[in-house]
Order: C-alpha cells, then structure tokens, then sequence
C-alpha cells in the first residue's frame, strides 16, 4: 500500500504532469488514482488498453473522445466504461482545478 487513504488527500499544487498512483494490484484488477490538471493526450495519441477500465470522474471537468465518435464531456459524478481495445483519448481536462478520476481495470474475459 502506498499509504494515500483519502482520494482527495496529497493533490500538489499544479504538478508538471498528470499523477497516477496504483492505489491496488490484484489479479484481474488495478485501481489508480488520476490527477489532471489541464492535461490531455498528445496530438495523435490513442489510448489501446489490453484490459477494460471503468472510470469515474471526481472533481474538475475532462472531455474524452473514442475514435471514430463525437467527444463526450465529463463532469463530477459522471463515469464510463471503457471495453479491452477501444481506442480513446483525453481531449481536454479543467486547468482551473484538479480534474480527479477513479480508473479501475479489469480482465473482462
């Protein structure tokens, strides 16, 4: 355990990049903790995950895009279930506030 007990607890200021911390590891299943702050995938780049990832946005505002659709918005409290394989990116996520997301991973076999 890394020793984080609150989602919301340890959050920097305005960190250089995106914090990710695995908050558990087990078989079939990750949990991580997501802090953006203004942050987005880069130009071209396609999210192509080997597992499934349910995320749930906490705080701050994100938009996310899965090729080929229109870009969704996200705000606290909405979440989305993301299958094995399906390319995705971050288009934009809040620069006046920590964007907060719960990710969890699994093994949908």
């Amino acid at each position: 355990m890394n020793g984080l007990t609150n989602l919301f607890a340890e959050i920097p200021a305005e960190p250089p990049e995106e914090l990710l911390q695995t908050l558990l590891h087990a078989p079939g299943v990750r949990i991580e903790r997501i802090v953006s702050f203004g942050h987005a995938s880069p130009e071209g780049f396609w999210y192509d995950q080997e597992t499934a990832e349910w995320v749930l946005l906490l705080t701050g505002g994100a938009r996310l895009r899965f090729e080929g659709e229109e870009p969704i918005d996200l705000r606290s409290g909405a979440f989305v279930n993301i299958p094995a394989h399906t390319r995705h990116r971050v288009e934009w996520t809040d620069p006046s506030q920590p964007t907060v997301w719960l990710a969890i991973h699994y093994d949908s076999t």
